[in-house]
């Protein structure tokens, strides 16, 4: 029995010795948004050690979750990406990241956002939202990280950095998770300088009807 096996014939058990490994989750959070080189990755996890990044990818390779690709075209470069089976965590894992933000109002100490999460949480926080009449594209700024959502239909694409032709840029503040949660409106948003746009001010109002991640009541006390 391998080490990270519990020995029972369970589902949950069988998803705990997969997934359940430090990093794996983040891993798959990242890749979920595109496929990434190993450098990438290693840019994407700071924490990480290069050795256990390793044997994380090489064991979603063998459990069959992600798989090694050659690019095409000029870039010739390895890149990890998510098989069939791997994609079909999607939903279950945005659910586990909806289920942590809910109760999380401002980093802890040392805590960053990178361009992958932000992405991941800008998709995460699209789901169930109402259709609007039209496209509109918006990039996303929170410190250093950069991602970007088209909007479209019922649709939302999400991607790292920033999108080429935005209808509107957000530069995300101290306020601007009050700003998803509902706690602030988007006019009291930009007064108070939780975010700073750049575009159509009006068109916040879009995103914040968009992208919405509530505080949970059963949290208890947020941290501030």
């Amino acid at each position: 029995m391998r080490n990270r096996e519990y020995g029972q014939f369970c589902g949950l058990a069988r998803a705990a010795e997969v997934l359940g490994q430090r990093w794996t989750l983040l891993i798959l959070r990242d890749l979920l948004v595109g496929p990434r080189r190993y450098s990438d990755l290693a840019a994407g996890l700071p924490g990480i050690p290069s050795n256990l990044l390793s044997t994380r990818l090489k064991e979603l390779e063998q459990d069959g979750l992600i798989a090694r690709e050659a690019r095409s075209g000029a870039d010739r470069s390895i890149v990890y990406a998510m098989t069939e089976r791997g994609a079909e965590l999607q939903p279950a894992l945005d659910v586990l990241s909806r289920w942590g933000a809910a109760g999380m109002h401002e980093p802890r100490e040392g805590e960053i956002v990178t361009d992958a999460s932000l992405a991941s949480a800008l998709r995460v926080a699209a789901e169930g939202a109402a259709p609007i009449g039209r496209r509109r594209a918006f990039t996303v700024r929170v410190g250093a990280a950069v991602a970007h959502a088209v909007v479209e239909g019922g649709t939302v694409q999400v991607g790292t950095g920033e999108h080429a032709d935005a209808d509107l840029a957000i530069t995300g503040g101290p306020g601007f998770r009050d700003l998803l949660a509902g706690v602030l409106d988007p006019a009291t948003a930009i007064a108070e300088k939780a975010v700073a746009v750049e575009g159509d001010p009006g068109l916040l109002a879009d995103f914040a009807s968009i992208f919405t991640v509530p505080y949970s009541p059963a949290a208890g006390t947020l941290r501030r």
